[in-house]
């Protein structure tokens, strides 16, 4: 079977003032981008849901991450 290529995908999303502000002195703060800090906000997030699989194709979930304390 082929490996997928992996691609970006592009969509608008609608943020209010105060919340891009923020967003904004957060990612100068980490040296990132804004996109680039939004995006690391998402995989945090999913990889915390465990909802993003491991590279070795192994999903984590909650309950994997509680048992191994």
């Amino acid at each position: 079977m082929a490996k997928k290529e992996q691609t970006n995908k592009s969509f608008i999303l609608r943020i209010d003032a105060d919340t891009m502000e923020a967003l904004e002195r957060w990612a100068a703060d980490e040296f990132r981008s804004t996109n680039g800090q939004i995006q690391w906000i998402i995989n945090d997030a999913l990889r915390r849901a465990g909802r993003l699989p491991k590279k070795n194709g192994h999903q984590t979930t909650n309950q994997d991450e509680s048992e191994s304390v």
